[in-house]
C-alpha cells in the first residue's frame, strides 16, 4: 500500500494529500486597475507605435497627401453657372461675395477677376 510520501513523489504537485486543490481552479479576479497597470507597463507599446507610424506614412504616400481632394472649379462660361457655383468660385479666390449680392453682381465680379485667355 503506497504511503503519503510515495503519492507525493509521484504527483506533479508537491502538495500534501490533506490539502487537495480543486481540479479546475477558479479564474483569478483581475481589477481594472491591475489590467490598466499591466498595459501601461507593457514593452510592446514601442513596437505597436512604430507599426502605427509606418502604416500611417504608407497610407499617406499611397494617396499622395490628397486623401480628400477638394471639388474642382466650375468650367465653361460663367454666365451658365449657378449662383452657388459663382459664390464658391469667388470664395476660393478670397474675394468673399456678400450674402446680399444678386446673381448679376456675382457674375460681374467673376468676369472682372477671370484671367484673360492666353493667345
Amino acid at each position: 500500500m503506497p504511503t503519503p510520501l510515495d503519492r507525493a513523489m509521484q504527483s506533479r504537485t508537491l502538495t500534501p494529500p490533506t490539502e487537495r486543490r480543486p481540479r479546475y481552479p477558479a479564474l483569478p479576479t483581475i481589477s481594472i486597475q491591475t489590467h490598466t497597470k499591466n498595459l501601461t507597463e507593457s514593452k510592446s507599446y514601442g513596437v505597436t507605435g512604430f507599426a502605427g507610424i509606418v502604416t500611417a506614412v504608407a497610407a499617406w504616400s499611397i494617396w499622395g497627401g490628397d486623401m480628400f481632394p477638394a471639388d474642382k472649379d466650375p468650367t465653361g462660361d460663367p454666365a451658365h453657372w449657378s449662383e452657388s457655383e459663382m459664390r464658391i468660385w469667388l470664395e476660393r479666390r478670397g474675394l468673399l461675395p456678400s450674402g446680399k449680392a444678386s446673381r448679376e453682381d456675382l457674375l460681374q465680379r467673376v468676369y472682372a477677376n477671370l484671367k484673360p485667355p492666353r493667345s
